[in-house]
């Protein structure tokens, strides 16, 4: 699947449910005539998604195996074990939901054996339970899996069906699209045109469910950093891997504290309805979503990097400042993070709080932190400065 899935390259998040006039949104993509602009709005001011999306995907877990027994179970399992409170509000159906074929007037068909009652009674259960739900497609003539239609040349058609159906979030793929270019310049990365149809565009190639792929993803999103705000998000480093069991404990730590820092949509891609304590205390780590969901919305860089170890770091709101230090190296070194490289004046008086080990250090830091890291692990705080 991944040799398709690859080009996956922009997540539109729309709450075309709403109210908003959904087929506007859509026809953008492929009527570029100067009236079409008059009545064009970017996405980044339809006042959704001004901190990073957080829900549940079915992809990474259960890729074409997903049914509708299976979004209800999950959803049920995000309200019980508390999850939702946290902010993990989506429920996101990725793809193979539908028929391979249309309906004579060309609506999209839920599979009839996976989703027998069809997305519009799935969408209502979901929202009875204070969630909301995401739909998949793709710009193409079949989606990733070729296993299901894409929206090319249906586009304002089934954005309507969307609508109609109470879809909150649409994750649009971008296989099998014969070349069609989605904007006027089409060769560029989406991250430089995303904010103009979506909250959220993919920066990498799929993950896979291990160390390496994970920290390639965030190598590859890092690079555009500066393109991330309120609004419009690095989506993909792609879908959280947590709890799948590719990685170990520290493996996962790190992979969900890159993704918090870095403010991308988290998004977790396990079986909820069967999810071990360690993963539970990783995902619900409210300290760490914390500093994802900070409404200043700058996303983290790599400030040093020196042979395996990497200092990562962003501002947030109250002039704080999170700090994640990481050993990539496969032993225990001691880093250390310097005031002058995470834009902390070097003579200040600092309080650290380790938000992994959920407390503040009674040690106070100046002009630098230095921390020992074991192997494939890291250190996540927040910095305050008292002086």
């Amino acid at each position: 699947m991944g040799i398709y899935r690859w080009v996956s390259l922009i997540i539109m998040l729309l709450m075309i449910g709403n109210g908003r006039c959904s087929s506007k949104l859509h026809k953008h993509k492929h009527h570029h005539h100067p009236s079409s602009y008059s009545y064009r709005r970017f996405l980044l001011s339809n006042a959704l998604a001004l901190t990073p999306p957080m829900g549940w995907n079915s992809w990474n877990h259960f890729g074409c195996n997903v049914n509708e027994k299976i979004v209800k179970e999950t959803t049920d399992e995000l309200v019980s074990t508390g999850l939702s409170k946290l902010g993990y509000e989506y429920v996101n159906i990725d793809d193979c939901w539908a028929e391979l074929t249309r309906d004579d007037k060309g609506n999209f068909v839920p599979n009839n054996s996976t989703f027998p009652s069809g997305i519009k009674a799935l969408a209502d259960y979901v929202h009875s339970k204070g969630l909301k739900i995401g739909i998949y497609s793709d710009a193409g003539y079949y989606t990733c899996s070729n296993k299901m239609p894409g929206s090319l040349g249906h586009e304002e058609q089934d954005a309507k069906t969307f609508a109609s159906w109470g879809i909150d979030y649409l994750k649009y793929d971008n296989c099998n699209n014969d070349g069609s270019k989605p904007t006027v310049r089409g060769d560029m990365h989406p991250a430089k045109w995303g904010y103009q149809v979506g909250n959220s565009w993919r920066t990498t190639t799929d993950i896979s469910d291990n160390w390496e792929s994970m920290v390639s993803k965030a190598d590859m999103n890092e690079v555009y950093a500066d393109l991330a705000r309120p609004g419009g998000w690095n989506a993909d480093p792609d879908m959280l891997e947590v709890g799948n069991g590719g990685m170990t404990k520290d493996e996962y730590i790190v992979h969900f504290s890159i993704w918090a820092i870095s403010k991308a949509p988290l998004l977790i891609g396990c079986d909820v309805r069967n999810v071990s304590k360690e993963t539970m205390e990783i995902i619900g780590n409210k300290e760490v979503i914390a500093v994802n969901q900070d409404p200043l919305g700058i996303q983290a860089k790599k400030v040093r990097m020196e042979g395996d170890w990497e200092v990562w770091s962003g501002p947030l709101m109250n002039s704080t400042v999170a700090l994640l230090v990481v050993n990539r190296g496969g032993y225990r070194i001691s880093i250390t993070a310097h005031w002058d490289d995470i834009g902390i004046p070097v003579d200040t008086i600092v309080e650290a709080r380790d938000l992994w080990e959920h407390k503040t250090l009674k040690q106070k830091f100046v002009q630098n932190l230095t921390a020992l890291i074991d192997s494939h692990a890291c250190k996540m705080y927040v910095l305050k400065p008292i002086a």
